[in-house]
């Protein structure tokens, strides 16, 4: 199975990852992410960041989990070479955890979710070339869906 596909965009840079499970198609998103700026094969594995992101939906999963490598890029200039141990987990949210207007309609409190992973690569980016540069993810054409070979996840970044 691909990994991930890069699509056609007439501004901005987007991509479909794919997975036999969920969690594989989340991994496969952030290796297609980082592509778009650098060749992530090619990044030496030698610093490794727990993360964990956590979202209403899968959609803003997706997005924090993906908003993850911009963030470490920009703070410690951190280039993803590998996810490893990627989990996702659906739980159940209380009401401490939405404010009001994040409620779907009836008052119910939708599940949250959350996911923790490891992101292995190298901190020093004066070593790689770099072929682009991902500013923001969006939730313009963002896809999660089940196909019948597994998952596939498209997102569409401002670049």
């Amino acid at each position: 199975m691909e990994r991930y596909r890069i699509l056609e965009h007439t501004a901005d840079g987007k991509f479909r990852a794919f997975g036999r499970t969920l969690e594989e198609a989340f991994g496969n998103a952030a290796l297609a992410c980082a592509s778009l700026m650098w060749d992530w094969e090619a990044v030496e594995r030698r610093v490794v960041f727990p993360v964990e992101a956590r979202g209403r939906d899968r959609e803003q999963l997706l997005c924090r989990f993906l908003e993850e490598i911009l963030y470490l890029l920009d703070t410690r200039d951190f280039l993803l070479g590998a996810v490893e141990d990627l989990r996702l987990v659906e739980e159940e949210a209380s009401s401490e955890d939405l404010p009001e207007r994040e409620r779907v309609e009836g008052g119910e409190i939708p599940p949250a979710y959350r996911l923790t992973a490891r992101f292995v690569g190298d901190d020093d980016p004066a070593r790689y070339e770099f072929h682009g540069d991902v500013k923001a993810i969006t939730y313009n054409e963002m896809k999660i869906e089940r196909g019948c070979e597994g998952w596939i996840v498209q997102v569409v970044v401002d670049m």
